[in-house]
């Protein structure tokens, strides 16, 4: 996308994963903007909570690990909105486990939803968004999975985040010469309720929270609008000479 056309121009954009948390406050930023969005996720009805009262946003229920699930997501957004410019990758699936208690089956559902299909879905858009003067791709990472940390009980995930980082910077200097920007946000701990729906009670949940808090130098935890700003901030066309980076939003976590 051209930065001559200006903030304000309407943008096609894809938000995987945007039926919660992250992914639906992303996508509401984003038509609030003006955008076009086609958010995508598994489940159709928290898809239609995300597109309630947002005419800007149409939805697609798709499991991204399908074998047809690029082409798919692809051809719906261009039905929608004729174009692609931002491809979010934020969809991510997660699962608590140290190695001798990894069962296999868990390993492959975590590589495959956060490092496989966010690199499928990206090469399958990649003529589209070439076409109108290079678009921006943005991987959702994570902070816990920075530099040289360690995740006890985490490490697939970790593992696949950490890749997903170094996709960031590799794509972001093959597809230079295509006018594609290729950028990365790894948000810290957002309140975004995935800790219930993995299986922690409501009260376990917010006791670990509030620890957590206590540890940020931010003295809170994050929420997902603190995440959808920073989206939009980084795909913005007036952001154009930034590329390959991956931005920390964690509240100064990451840090300690």
């Amino acid at each position: 996308m051209s930065a001559a056309q200006g903030p304000a121009a309407p943008r096609g954009v894809i938000v995987t994963g945007g039926g919660t948390g992250i992914g639906r406050a992303t996508a509401r930023a984003f038509a609030d903007r003006g955008d076009r969005v086609l958010v995508v996720g598994r489940t159709p009805a928290t898809l239609a909570e995300t597109a309630e009262g947002h005419p800007g946003i149409s939805v697609l229920a798709v499991d991204l690990t399908g074998p047809d699930a690029p082409r798919a997501v692809t051809d719906a957004a261009l039905e929608a909105f004729g174009r692609i410019d931002v491809l979010v990758n934020n969809a991510a699936t997660g699962g608590f486990a140290a190695l001798a208690e990894t069962k296999p089956e868990l390993a492959r559902e975590q590589l495959d939803g956060n490092l496989l299909a966010p690199l499928l879905l990206t090469r399958q858009t990649l003529d589209a968004l070439t076409a109108d003067g290079g678009g921006t791709v943005l991987n959702i990472g994570s902070a816990g999975a920075l530099g040289r940390r360690a995740w006890p009980e985490n490490g697939v995930y970790g593992a696949a985040k950490a890749g997903l980082d170094f996709l960031t910077r590799t794509w972001a200097v093959e597809l230079a010469p295509r006018g594609i920007r290729v950028l990365g946000l790894a948000p810290g701990v957002i309140d975004t309720g995935i800790g219930e729906r993995s299986g922690m009670s409501r009260e376990a949940y917010a006791g670990f929270l509030r620890q957590i808090a206590t540890r940020v130098p931010a003295g809170r935890v994050g929420s997902p609008d603190d995440i959808a700003w920073w989206a939009v901030q980084l795909t913005d066309p007036r952001a154009a000479y930034a590329t390959g980076v991956v931005l920390a939003v964690d509240g100064g976590l990451s840090l300690t």
